[in-house]
């Protein structure tokens, strides 16, 4: 059996004391040796933020994308080898601003790639700046007399563009995430779970207790995961009450699943003379 030693590089995590990132790492880690996957054939992606300096604290196959393009190149890896575990790491601002088209399209696509959102509500690598995600009217560097803008739902975003499995947690309890992200590598499909994390230096309204004071967990609510329309609905309620848990989660063939080339083994074991390229080129003769 494998321990989270063996996903742990020999790089020291360097984020601010207190960060949620420390919750978030570790559980990860966690789902990892628990589900037994060997390293070998694990690949995470990350993008630009506090939480994508991770690549350097993991120890398994890691691309450090550029702002906003985690998925991108996730997408990539997946469909040149399916066999491969496939985790796109990034934070709120890199994943719903800067990346959200790709995360709104690789939904759409059911791509088997799960992806982890660090939410702290901020853009906090750059000082503390506005974020899709900020509550309005909170004051920030960028908007020091409060935002003026909805904070974007995720989650929503989620089930109405086609993921299969959406989900919500908290960095504050990493057994509870640790639990998610399982299910989330588990499931055969487009895998989004949103983390709740706190910026301790940045972000002094969402607060360790500020979460505490108003998370609950769906499985203790008895939520239907498979309710399409109650899943909306605990989506849209994110605010007072916040939950946490599977919010939804269904089954269709993933991307890779309906391509007749990948049908039989994945792209990166068909050997080029498999491939005939002037059938490509038939139509346009």
């Amino acid at each position: 059996m494998l321990t989270q030693q063996d996903y742990t590089s020999t790089y020291k995590p360097t984020w601010c004391p207190g960060c949620g990132n420390f919750g978030i790492h570790p559980a990860t880690k966690k789902a990892l040796a628990e589900l037994n996957l060997p390293p070998h054939r694990v690949a995470m992606t990350f993008g630009i933020g506090c939480s994508s300096n991770g690549a350097n604290f993991f120890k398994l196959y890691a691309f450090h994308s550029i702002h906003g393009r985690s998925l991108p190149v996730a997408v990539g890896i997946k469909l040149s080898n399916h066999d491969l575990t496939v985790i796109a790491d990034a934070g709120d601002g890199d994943a719903y601003g800067e990346g959200v088209s790709h995360f709104v399209h690789t939904a759409r696509g059911n791509i088997d790639i799960t992806y982890l959102v660090h939410d702290n509500r901020l853009y906090s690598l750059t000082k503390g700046q506005m974020s899709p995600t900020s509550m309005k009217g909170m004051k920030t560097m960028s908007t020091p007399f409060g935002s003026l803008n909805e904070p974007f739902n995720p989650l929503a975003a989620a089930i109405i563009n086609g993921a299969t499995f959406v989900a919500q947690g908290f960095s504050g309890d990493i057994n509870h995430l640790s639990g998610l992200i399982k299910q989330a590598i588990m499931h055969k499909g487009f895998a989004l779970i949103n983390i709740l994390q706190v910026c301790t230096t940045f972000n002094k309204v969402n607060t360790f207790q500020w979460y505490k004071e108003r998370i609950y967990k769906l499985e203790d609510a008895g939520h239907d995961a498979a309710n399409y329309g109650k899943a909306l609905a605990a989506a849209i309620k994110n605010h007072d009450k916040i939950p946490i848990g599977v919010l939804y989660q269904t089954s269709r063939p993933s991307y890779h699943q309906q391509l007749d080339q990948l049908r039989e083994k994945p792209l990166v074991k068909q050997s080029a003379e498999e491939i005939d390229v002037n059938k490509s080129f038939d139509s346009y003769r």
